[in-house]
């Protein structure tokens, strides 16, 4: 005998409400638990509903009001923000262990292979091996000098396009999408040298969907019910995406696996496959390159921007930049990386730019894998830990003036403590870092030598932040540029 509709109605109904209570009494607070502070919230969705974006900011509202640690509730899912230096100091040193774990993400089992890439890969052996391939073999300082003339040819060719069309007067530039195209070129030339395919920019396209769902938060991954239904198609765009980039690195391999050279980080990684072939995996080769692009582009092509954008406000900033360029490097040859750690006022620029507008704002996400307390009240396991790396950045108890952009304040090169973090803090800090200071530091001080920038008008750039995991601008930045004589140099070599 088929069910009714009005029976089957009714078993919706009661299904829905045993859910409700059941989430209503998860989301109440243990009254024998020292729990951090907690605005009220809603049965089902918890904060959600309060959640606006930027979020750093709206987390840093609650922070002003609840104090530097606080708890809220995504859905189902405990959060707990902190946001002052010395709860980050116990953090990342006391709880640096228990807190070495990441919360999981549907994006996390299609874009890092079920959790075993580097980002997401819960802390133990197979990740510590990771990191340890990733410093030694990947990040060290003679792998990053072995790659320094692609950066470098990547570099000529950014200077020798702006050119083009300002080798006389000034020219207006939208340079939001020639430093993501450069930062883009960087890595794939490092992961396939220059064997990258006639799809690259057919990649470059799923690249770019694949950080719009990481950037666009999912109700999934907060209330189970909504996954259980695929709510908005996020899982099948998930699989869609990840089925086609994952093609396109297995063709990446295999075409390396046929004709092997040495001067890629992709044939590098086949030689470790050859030794230990039950470890290096295709699969695990292909969540180390996603990963690597992940990290190394959309957020270095940030910073840059954000660096351009507060250089043409400041033009007595950019004045004593390029001068420091010209009297260290000349006008006889372009700067190189080997330069960069004498530029010191370039450098303080740099600290400066991370610490007004960091890639990431509120860091990875941790999670502790036991109970744990901090700053005197506990966390159970498994909730998430979110650090408002942009608050502290910008705490007026920390720094002097925290919102002009001053980059005198860091003229000693030296940073205290755990005041400026723009790559985390413990074992799960970036990997990468020795890598972005490299590229930040030599496309700006490029742009810097080579050009002579000036604002499109006389209003000045507009900083808001748009949506986005990396707080990219809201809008992408213009400026006039004109070339200097040393790019007549160049062009004449």
């Amino acid at each position: 005998m088929e069910p009714s509709f009005q029976s089957l109605s009714c078993a919706v109904a009661l299904f829905l409400s045993i859910t409700a209570l059941y989430y209503y009494l998860s989301s109440k607070p243990n009254p024998h638990r020292n729990l951090p502070p907690t605005p009220p919230s809603l049965p089902i969705i918890g904060h959600l509903h309060l959640l606006k974006p930027p979020l750093h900011r709206t987390l840093h509202r609650f922070s002003q009001a609840l104090g530097p640690v606080f708890s809220l509730r995504f859905g189902s899912r405990p959060v707990v923000v902190v946001s002052s230096p010395p709860l980050v100091e116990e953090c990342f040193t006391r709880n640096d262990v228990v807190l070495a774990n990441r919360p999981k993400f549907l994006s996390g089992k299609y874009f890092s292979y079920n959790y075993t890439g580097i980002a997401t890969a819960p802390y133990g052996d197979h990740w510590r091996n990771l990191r340890r391939l990733m410093s030694l073999e990947i990040f060290s300082a003679s792998r990053l000098n072995d790659s320094s003339p692609i950066r470098q040819a990547q570099v000529e060719l950014l200077l020798l396009d702006l050119c083009r069309n300002s080798s006389v007067n000034f020219s207006r530039v939208e340079l939001k999408s020639k430093l993501s195209e450069l930062s883009f070129n960087v890595i794939m030339r490092m992961i396939a040298g220059e064997r990258c395919s006639e799809e690259a920019g057919e990649f470059r396209g799923l690249v770019s969907e694949a950080f719009e769902l990481c950037d666009a938060a999912n109700p999934g991954d907060f209330v189970p019910v909504l996954r259980w239904v695929d709510f908005g198609g996020y899982e099948k765009n998930l699989k869609r995406i990840h089925g086609r980039l994952d093609a396109f690195f297995q063709h990446l391999i295999d075409e390396h696996r046929r004709d092997r050279g040495n001067d890629s980080m992709i044939d590098h990684l086949l030689s470790l496959q050859e030794s230990q072939p039950e470890y290096y995996t295709d699969e695990i080769i292909k969540g180390l390159i996603l990963a690597l692009i992940f990290a190394g582009t959309d957020t270095s092509a940030v910073t840059m921007e954000w660096a351009m954008a507060l250089l043409v406000n400041h033009p007595e900033v950019l004045k004593k930049a390029r001068a420091e360029l010209d009297a260290y490097v000349g006008q006889d040859r372009l700067v190189d990386e080997s330069d960069l750690s004498k530029l010191n006022y370039l450098q303080a620029i740099i600290l400066e730019t991370l610490r007004l507008f960091p890639a990431a704002p509120l860091l990875v996400p941790h999670m502790p894998s036991s109970d744990c307390t901090i700053g005197g009240f506990d966390v159970p396991r498994d909730t998430i830990l979110l650090v408002n790396t942009w608050a502290i950045h910008r705490d007026p108890e920390l720094w002097d003036n925290p919102t002009s952009f001053n980059p005198e304040r860091f003229k000693d090169g030296e940073v205290e403590g755990h005041k400026l973090m723009p790559f985390g803090m413990g074992r799960r800090a970036c990997p990468g870092s020795s890598l972005a200071q490299r590229v930040v530091g030599l496309v700006l001080g490029s742009l810097i030598q080579c050009f002579e920038w000036e604002r499109v008008s006389e209003e000045a750039v507009d900083l808001s932040e748009g949506k986005g995991l990396t707080m990219p601008k809201l809008e992408p930045l213009e400026a006039m540029c004109k070339a200097r004589a040393i790019m007549r140099k160049v062009l004449s070599k």
